[in-house]
Formats: C-alpha cells, sequence, structure tokens
C-alpha cells in the first residue's frame, strides 16, 4: 500500500507514509478526518472511528511515528517523550499499532495545542 497522506493541524501541515497493516487500510478507508487535537507530553492524538485492525504493536515508538491507541480509539502522532517515557525513550500510554510515519520534521507538532483542529486526508 504505502499512501500518503497530508496532516493538518492548527497552523501546522506535514505528509506522512502509511505502511501496509491492515490498521493503516482500515486508517485510509475512513479519511477523510477531522478531529480535535489533545496533547500528552511531546504525543498529539485525537479520537478516530476505526476498528481495531492487524499491524506491528509497539510499547515504545520512534520519533514521528503515527499510531493506533486501542484503548482510546485514537490516533497518535508522536514528536517525543510522554509522561510514560523512562528517560529519551517515547512510549505510549500503552501499546499502539503502528500505521505510518511523518515524512519530515514532526518537532512542528510542539506548538500543537489541546482542541487545535486536526485534518488528516488522502494526497
Amino acid at each position: 500500500m504505502s499512501e500518503r497522506i497530508r496532516i493538518k493541524a492548527g497552523a501546522v501541515e506535514r505528509m506522512a507514509i502509511l505502511n501496509n497493516s491492515p490498521m493503516a487500510e482500515a486508517l485510509v478507508e475512513a479519511l477523510s478526518i477531522e478531529a480535535s487535537a489533545n496533547r500528552w507530553g511531546d504525543e498529539i492524538y485525537f479520537a478516530v472511528s476505526l476498528k481495531q485492525a492487524g499491524g506491528e504493536k509497539r510499547n515504545v515508538v520512534d520519533r514521528g511515528d503515527i499510531a493506533f491507541w486501542p484503548p482510546g480509539s485514537a490516533l497518535c502522532i508522536f514528536f517525543g517523550p510522554t509522561p510514560a517515557s523512562k528517560g529519551e525513550e517515547i512510549r505510549p500510554a500503552s501499546e499502539v499499532i503502528l500505521v505510518g510515519k511523518i515524512e519530515t520534521d514532526p518537532e512542528g507538532f510542539k506548538i500543537i495545542k489541546d482542541h487545535d483542529p486536526v485534518r488528516i486526508e488522502e494526497v
């Protein structure tokens, strides 16, 4: 699949590449998505209407990873440590399913605040 998406969050716009997982396919089928951002450390997350599908599950992620968080039915974008992190690792609240990666510097998301609008669309 390796589909590209555009993420607009507040004043930030980034391109991302999705992986070939069933969870990423479910995301593509749900596009376009509009939501309201939440911050948790250096992570933004937002509710999405997706059902859990297969993919690589991780308890620690990399900067720029995009993942689905099953307990909150939310999509997460990671750009640094979270309150659950130990040291410089990037640790979600609980296990997530990887769906893709931001193509360029994800640090721009640091300016996003709670309730900023988020839109995800196909390119």
